[in-house]
């Protein structure tokens, strides 16, 4: 009997990894009836999903603690200690984008206090391994809010405490670590990343992201500076410069608040997910693999989970590997990059022309129906 795994991110505003889960299995099922294992295994790679996937995988307790939302509402976010002691984290929870409507996005104010509120959580839970899951954020901060919410300090010239959000980084002029949660000092904390942008210029966390976040051009070009000179007061501090390590720039600059104030190391968010799943081993026994993410366009190629599990799936039965069908609401590679990806055929979600407003209140029943063509055609 063949064996497939169901391994799908959330498709964002859609699905959850779990609903997206049902629909694939709903769509084999169409094709093949019930001649067929499926095994759902719902997946993230930092974003929203990865404090239910990883206590999915290995063990855990949820924790829900009221902190200060993106835009300083108090919002209620969802945090873990898993079995082996540590704690997973999700930015997306405190500080996340879909926490705000589109016309609230504010890129200049949004602020990830939230998140050191939450790391300030497991901290007082005498968590010391940390994972932070940092896809998805509102902010393009550089991670000066969650560093305030954890004790640090940040002054103009004048010598008065810069306001929350990033567009006050351009009036920095003195950072004061002195009162930084002493208790990071004795912390082991892994940072799940998806992306390997630096923290400024064109490839940075407001050219790139700060858009989708509501920045205008005006407002990608401040925060820009804003964040040049964060790195520049935080270099003098330091002693090292950390703006153009990959992923310093991602959650718009969490990346590189948590690699250079609190000693972090950042990992693909989707291997670590991988792991706690034993993905690997559950590869062993499978004939297929179908996965799923809002779209396959040139962010997937930087690590996302499409590229995760198209990876581990080369790699198993000794290199013989097992093939990969991939789904999203659009499909923006080429058949080379499919190779380079390690996907055998991607699929998009529409059957017809729509707008992205009715494909995302239908994405249910498309990515149902895409799994369905695609198995058809499997069969044969």
């Amino acid at each position: 009997m063949m064996t497939i795994l169901m391994a799908p991110d959330s498709l964002k505003g859609s699905l959850s990894a779990e609903a997206a889960c049902i629909a694939l299995e709903r769509g084999v099922r169409r094709a093949l009836g019930d001649a067929v294992q499926c095994h759902s295994i719902p997946l993230a790679d930092g974003g929203e999903g990865t404090v239910a996937a990883l206590v999915r995988g290995v063990g855990g307790a949820v924790k829900t603690v009221a902190v200060r939302g993106p835009l300083g509402a108090a919002v209620w976010a969802q945090w873990a200690i898993l079995d082996d002691g540590s704690a997973i984290i999700e930015m997306a929870q405190s500080s996340g984008l879909t926490l705000l409507a589109p016309e609230e996005r504010d890129a200049k104010r949004a602020s990830s206090y939230g998140t050191g509120e939450m790391i300030g959580a497991a901290l007082d839970a005498d968590c010391r391994k940390l994972l932070i899951g940092i896809g998805g954020s509102a902010t393009t901060d550089g991670g000066m809010g969650a560093l305030q919410a954890l004790g640090a300090r940040f002054f103009d010239k004048n010598g008065d405490e810069l306001f929350l959000g990033g567009a006050a980084l351009l009036d920095l002029a003195k950072i004061d670590i002195s009162g930084l949660d002493a208790r990071l000092r004795d912390c082991d904390i892994t940072v799940l990343c998806d992306v390997t942008n630096p923290l400024c210029g064109p490839r940075g966390a407001a050219h790139i992201y700060g858009p989708q976040k509501g920045a205008s051009a005006a407002d990608v070009q401040l925060l820009d500076a804003a964040l040049a000179r964060f790195a520049d007061l935080t270099a003098q501090v330091k002693k090292h410069d950390w703006r153009d390590f990959p992923g310093a720039g991602a959650a718009g600059g969490m990346g590189f608040g948590l690699l250079s104030f609190v000693g972090a190391q950042l990992r693909p968010g989707i291997e670590v997910v991988l792991e706690a799943a034993q993905f690997g081993e559950k590869l062993e026994h499978a004939d297929l693999v179908l996965t799923a993410e809002g779209a396959l366009d040139a962010q997937t190629l930087n690590g996302k989970t499409i590229a995760g599990v198209a990876k581990a799936a080369k790699q198993a039965k000794n290199g013989a590997g097992v093939p990969v069908l991939a789904f999203g609401g659009a499909v923006r590679l080429s058949g080379a990059q499919l190779d380079q990806l390690g996907v055998l055929s991607a699929f998009a979600l529409p059957d017809a022309a729509m707008d992205l407003e009715e494909s995302m209140l239908r994405a249910d029943d498309l990515l149902a129906a895409a799994a369905e063509r695609a198995l058809r055609l499997w069969r044969k």
